[in-house]
């Protein structure tokens, strides 16, 4: 039985199908399978596929001997992620701040009462999606209360909640106010008491009903899948949610891997040669690497604040955006770039592959019958690397193009080493591998330049669709290498936007 906190209530579903959205779940669609009576119509229907942010909840969970609350969007979210979860809408919020008052006319809490104060509260639809990204930035300023460190991002924080009567400036000021809040509602009072409660939903074990398997380590996972090869693995849900709500299919049978603590690991392995490997876990959300990739590998961090929005940063799993194959996905090629390796389970065996051997043909990987991505290995040599996203929309969208591109150069100026990864240009994310040999051994100029844009146009045969044409898109990829070249060589790039 899945079990997880609606606000302070413990609720035990067992009777409603696994792939059930959560938003079905909390307003009771007729029009499902749901049997759900939450009737929590705060939530709205928007667009149901993670982009509009009207349906967006906050869920609490633990990281650590800490509970983290985190924005997610409810229309393409799946049941068994809420296991081991809190689950709060915009009908928890008003009075949650008045301790001992239970009398009293419930007052607003803070952010509904900040969107009044700075007139934000627009038609009212997208109203309630916005009160719970404040709330979530509320909860993120309560916990970092008393550090040094940078605070969280008002823009990003809000980027995922498109709201149609526009008027941000409102919303902005209203998320700027809460900055010098002092935190005091019953979630931050009672957070030690919902910890506990959500480690004891954790200690009982996993869960195996109605279609959803949730194993709480890689034993459980592993020997599930040899059995039930035909399981869709469910890790943050931001792809597979689209399978039911716009392709509306069945998913009869689900396991999900974020109760598994090793997946959602990040350590450094040295090597006898001194080298070292930053090792992640498939079930790391693309939030909880920035960090670390700004550590090491600041370009691909900076791509991440363009990857979707926050509500699907926070679910999100690198091994998800991997083991989709998309070919305009927005990490491989990245990784592509970065010489970055697999390690793949089935049963007890683990191997290790290239992740340039894991694509094979549009949706095709090398994925073997129940067998998983375990882990994701990059290593930490030095590099160059830079990244390039081409979209509609700066933020929130999918790439039409993506390239990534690292060249290590020695003191003459000579390539001694070239990988140029490129997304949107084949049916799956590829190494550009006429070009990496026109470029390696060869100088950074204008004529090594030039052979290595017609290398492009050589290898590649982009589609045309409603993104980009595929003259656009070869035309797109020569300039991005072009724009390395440039930036390489310490000129200025000047970018020149056209409506």
């Amino acid at each position: 039985m899945i079990r997880f906190l609606l606000n302070d209530r413990l609720v035990v579903v067992e009777d409603i199908a696994a792939d059930t959205t959560v938003l079905d779940y909390l307003r009771g669609n007729t029009e499902t399978r749901t049997t759900s009576h939450e009737q929590r119509t705060g939530t709205k229907e928007g667009c149901c596929s993670g982009d509009c942010g009207a349906c967006t909840v906050v869920v609490g969970e633990p990281e650590g001997d800490q509970l983290k609350y985190k924005t997610m969007n409810a229309c393409i979210a799946l049941m068994p992620s809420l296991h081991g979860k809190q689950l709060l809408t915009v009908e928890d919020l008003a009075g949650s701040h008045q301790a001992g008052q239970h009398n009293k006319k419930p007052e607003l809490h803070p952010v509904q009462q900040a969107l009044v104060d700075h007139h934000g509260s627009q038609c009212g639809f997208c109203t309630p999606g916005i009160v719970m990204s404040l709330f979530a930035l509320y909860q993120e300023i309560a916990a970092d209360h008393e550090r040094t460190e940078s605070k969280p991002d008002v823009l990003e924080a809000l980027g995922g909640n498109l709201c149609r009567c526009t008027g941000y400036r409102p919303l902005i000021d209203a998320a700027n106010s809460l900055d010098n809040a002092q935190p005091d509602d019953e979630f931050f009072r009672n957070r030690e008491q919902t910890l506990s409660e959500l480690q004891t939903i954790e200690q009982q074990g996993s869960v195996n009903t109605n279609g959803a398997f949730i194993p709480v380590n890689e034993d459980e996972l592993a020997s599930y899948l040899v059995d039930h090869p035909d399981a869709r693995i469910l890790a943050g849900g931001t792809d597979l949610g689209l399978d039911v709500t716009q392709q509306l299919k069945h998913l009869d049978k689900l396991v999900s891997v974020k109760n598994i603590p090793s997946l959602q690991t990040i350590y450094e392995d040295g090597h006898h040669d001194g080298n070292s490997e930053l090792v992640i876990g498939s079930a790391v959300t693309f939030r909880s690497i920035k960090s670390i990739f700004t550590r090491y590998y600041p370009e691909f961090a900076h791509m991440l604040d363009r990857l979707g929005s926050q509500q699907i940063r926070n679910q999100g799993t690198l091994g998800g955006n991997i083991g989709n194959a998309s070919p305009i996905g927005d990490t491989p090629p990245v990784l592509l770039a970065l010489d970055a390796s697999l390690d793949l389970r089935r049963g007890d065996t683990v191997r290790n592959i290239p992740l340039d051997r894991f694509f094979l043909d549009y949706k095709k990987t090398e994925l073997k019958s129940g067998e998983y991505i375990a882990r994701i290995r990059i290593p930490k040599d030095r590099h160059q690397l830079k990244v390039y996203k081409l979209s509609k929309r700066y933020g929130d969208d999918i790439s039409t193009v993506l390239a990534a591109i690292n060249l290590q150069t020695n003191d003459d100026g000579q390539i001694t080493k070239a990988r140029v990864a490129l997304g949107g240009m084949a049916a799956i994310p590829r190494r550009a591998r006429l070009c990496e040999q026109v470029l390696t051994g060869s100088q950074l100029n204008d004529e090594t330049l030039r052979q290595a844009k017609a290398a492009i146009r050589q290898e590649f045969k982009p589609m045309s669709d409603v993104r980009a044409s595929s003259e656009y898109r070869l035309e797109a990829a020569g300039n991005l290498l072009e724009r390395y070249f440039m930036e390489l060589s310490g000129q200025k790039v000047r970018i020149i936007c056209h409506a």
